[in-house]
């Protein structure tokens, strides 16, 4: 399948006026690209197979156990190249290939739950960093006592939506808490929410009559120029009140231009919505996301496990996981989406 679009792709470079349209040209080259790197990497693998084959096929007929570490590392390498290649292959929705913008919410519960965000902030940051993207802060509001409120995180790199939409959801976290006196266990939850980050193709028309822009000043950490200027932005869209607001800049310009990055990522996600919406009325289906719905639980006490409800993946490994070592749920999110579970 993947050898007949690169097929389409490259009759589609020889068309005569091509290149009179610039923008659909270089499209058309990235698109051809990407499976060619993904057919180049099938091959690899292939080759590598070829070779692990043999070089088992000689130690049997040469009896020779001192190949046996060797022959199990190539395997391993092997397995974890093909599972990486087959993630890749299942991100094949419309925004798949997108940038990711990622927000942070506090449920109830005050500190306990801003401190909640502040870890799973950090999970993300690190989890991001571990794939490669480059990762953004837009914005970011801290609790009064401790942790952070809200927060809006940015990941720039091929198929950051793809992987970070498994994300999506209710996050509980049950532990003893550091803010009681008493010791006692609690119960903290806060969601999370990823929208595809905009392409040129994918924008949604913004009149300038349609948006309210608001400067304040700066709160938290940025130094006296933040603090003494009125360079955060807050954007409100008259026809469907949605409010973003971005102060991690130093200027007016650079924060409203990261506030309307995320203006159009709500607005592609509202319209998304409403088009599912429609679907589900004419499908007569029913479904309720409540705020305890949770879709994966993060348990320190009494015992260590993060459990994933949707997929039934878990870990007791809950320093790595935080530490932004989530890819076993990301990858089990998709298998099962994917197969129509």
């Amino acid at each position: 399948m993947r050898i007949e679009k690169i097929s389409s792709l490259e009759r589609d470079l020889q068309r005569p006026n091509l290149w009179d349209n610039p923008e659909a040209a270089q499209k058309i080259l990235q698109e051809l690209a990407l499976h060619q790197g993904k057919v180049k990497i099938y091959y690899e693998i292939e080759l590598s197979v070829g070779e692990t084959t043999a070089l088992w096929q000689l130690a049997v007929e040469e009896d020779d156990g001192d190949l046996e570490p060797e022959i199990e590392g190539e395997v391993r390498a092997l397995q974890s190249r093909l599972g990486a290649l087959e993630l890749e292959i299942l991100l094949s929705g419309a925004y798949d290939r997108n940038n990711a913008i990622l927000t942070l919410h506090a449920g109830a519960g005050g500190t306990e739950a801003q401190d909640w965000v502040q870890m799973l902030y950090r999970l993300y940051v690190r989890w991001g960093e571990r794939r490669g993207y480059k990762v953004e802060t837009l914005d970011l509001l801290s609790g009064d006592e401790a942790g952070i409120k809200s927060a809006t995180i940015s990941f720039v790199g091929e198929n950051a939506y793809g992987y970070a939409k498994a994300e999506k959801g209710v996050h509980r976290l049950v532990r003893i808490s550091p803010f009681d006196a008493s010791g006692r266990r609690h119960t903290s939850f806060a969601s999370v929410d990823v929208m595809p980050e905009v392409s040129e193709a994918d924008e949604v028309a913004i009149e300038p009559e349609d948006l309210r822009v608001d400067t304040f000043r700066s709160g938290g950490a940025g130094g006296q120029h933040v603090n003494k200027t009125d360079s955060a932005i807050r954007i409100t869209h008259l026809p469907t009140k949605i409010v973003v607001q971005c102060q991690s800049e130093r200027s007016q310009i650079q924060n409203k231009a990261a506030a309307m990055r995320v203006l159009q990522a709500r607005l592609l996600e509202l319209r998304r919505k409403e088009q599912e919406a429609e679907m589900t009325e004419i499908r007569g289906e029913q479904q309720e996301i409540a705020w305890g719905s949770q879709i994966r639980s993060y348990v320190f006490h009494p015992y260590n496990l993060v459990k994933d409800h949707r997929v039934g993946v878990e870990t007791s490994n809950v320093t790595a996981v935080m530490d932004g070592d989530i890819d076993a749920f990301v990858a089990a999110y998709l298998q099962m989406t994917k197969s129509g579970i």
